[in-house]
């Protein structure tokens, strides 16, 4: 499609649905791990909606939902309630859901977003309770070609949050940045897997445009069917663009529901946009109303971690750069692994983090890449890596020579001070030991010296790196920069 017109503006919110990690369903018994499972064997009569079962509420799943809402800045509410959301869709055993609508738990939240250096504050509407729905399975019969779809029950009853933004997102690479940083603290806090891959962390988005100015919203589209980061990011700029050209056109845009196509990489038409009037909401008649203490609330709140943004800050003020603070505070146990490994070091604050910046960011990220492992599969305690890091630090052994013990550690198990020991790796800094050494390169490299002597600085570095190659790495490389020097004054 054609490029944007700049005097147009796009308007975007988004609609987040996230499954909780909980041992059981929302509203039964049924255990909620049901993902490799054969289809409808975690079922009861309560998820599979048989007439006369009574739901009762998940106490777990409240508390990720009240955990989440105060990781999203939100207020809590004292006072909330479910309702029945009906509408007919066969992936819906009851014909309807339960879910909540004017009293949710959380409400008037925000997280905050980093796009190209501006850092811009994004307003969340209101996080409420639901259950999931089952899902249909597309087949066509390989004899007939007529297509026929299955109900897989299992996943009906799991408890939904849904994450409603408001609409402060104002360009598709602001809402990939928005579901990122969502799905970081969800990840963080451990309330949900949050994949998009396997289904438990779902996005919807409503997207409209307006010229430049205007105050009043453009006509909403709702997109569906968006699996990945990048589908999110791609089907918004299309949809941006599509507007737009039928606004340019004098034509209107309609309020739709759209899906987005992958193979097709564009959005296409599904049904007219559903109203709430349309759910016909009213208060679920077999769930007492929810009423969340202060004491409850707070008991939460003890369990909240240092969040993302804050770990970078912190990150930043002990003398780490944007990249170093940002990768690090990535993922919990990455910072969790980083900040055990700054505990067992000596020294400042400034100097643990460095030391223990460069090698997570330097030896143990190749090590995990080499290995597409992630760090709880590392084999190295942080407490033994330190080890390594102190004895290369205070000079016992050289830079190159601990690229090798960290081989060998992570190979055995051993202990760093146990392989040098054992392997006479210790530096060697001893002017006589090193003087012979620096005789040789010399008398063996006359060309180098010539060089040298020439004004040429990158021979000078040809013959420390004969020496160190002499003494497989264990050599104080400065002091042997200046027997050379001295050796070639004479």
């Amino acid at each position: 499609m054609t490029a944007i017109a700049t005097e147009y503006e796009v308007v975007i919110g988004l609609e987040v649905h996230c499954q909780l990690k909980t041992a059981s369903k929302m509203f039964c018994g049924c255990s909620a791990d049901y993902a490799g499972a054969e289809p409808n064997t975690h079922v009861c009569p309560v998820c599979l909606g048989m007439p006369g079962v009574l739901p009762v509420i998940n106490e777990k799943a409240i508390e990720g939902i009240v955990l989440t809402g105060l990781a999203l800045n939100c207020t809590i509410a004292p006072f909330s309630k479910f309702d029945r959301k009906n509408y007919p869709y066969p992936d819906l055993m009851k014909g309807y859901q339960i879910s909540q609508y004017d009293l949710p738990i959380c409400r008037d939240g925000w997280l905050e977003i980093e796009v190209d250096g501006a850092r811009r504050r994004i307003g969340i509407t209101r996080v409420h309770m639901e259950e999931d729905t089952a899902r249909l399975l597309h087949r066509v019969d390989p004899v007939t070609g007529e297509a026929y779809s299955l109900i897989d029950v299992n996943r009906s009853g799991t408890p939904l949050m849904e994450i409603v933004s408001e609409p402060d997102i104002r360009s598709a690479a602001e809402a990939r940045e928005y579901l990122v940083r969502l799905r970081q603290v969800l990840r963080y806090i451990g309330v949900s897997d949050a994949n998009m891959e396997e289904g438990n962390f779902r996005c919807d988005a409503n997207i409209s445009v307006r010229r430049r100015g205007d105050t009043a919203f453009g006509t909403k589209v709702e997109i569906k069917n968006m699996n990945s980061f990048r589908a999110v990011h791609d089907a918004l700029l299309y949809e941006e663009r599509r507007q737009i050209a039928i606004l340019e056109a004098g034509g209107k845009v309609e309020q739709e529901t759209r899906g987005w196509s992958d193979e097709r990489q564009m959005t296409l038409s599904q049904r007219s946009k559903e109203h709430a009037h349309d759910y016909r909401y009213f208060p679920e008649p077999d769930l007492p109303p929810l009423k969340l203490g202060a004491a409850f609330v707070e008991r939460v709140r003890a369990r909240l971690p240092e969040l993302p943004a804050a770990k970078i800050a912190r990150y930043r003020a002990l003398g780490l750069s944007d990249y170093e603070a940002t990768t690090l505070a990535e993922e919990r146990p990455r910072a969790e692994y980083f900040e055990r490994l700054m505990a067992a070091l000596s020294g400042d604050d400034a100097r643990r983090a460095k030391l223990a910046a460069n090698w997570m960011l330097g030896e143990v990220a190749r090590w995990l890449n080499a290995n597409q492992a992630e760090i709880d599969r590392f084999p190295l305690a942080p407490e033994q890596l330190a080890g390594l890091i102190e004895q290369v630090a205070n000079g016992t052994i050289t830079a190159l020579v601990g690229k090798d013990v960290f081989e060998q550690m992570v190979a055995t198990g051993q202990s760093a001070d146990a392989i040098i020991e054992q392997q006479g790796l210790a530096q060697i800094s001893g002017e006589d030991e090193l003087a012979g050494l620096v005789r040789r390169a010399i008398e063996a490299n006359p060309r180098a010296v010539a060089d040298f002597r020439a004004g040429k600085a990158t021979a000078m570095k040809f013959l420390v790196g004969q020496v160190m190659r002499e003494t497989k790495g264990r050599a104080n490389a400065q002091v042997v920069q200046e027997l050379l020097e001295r050796e070639l004054e004479k």
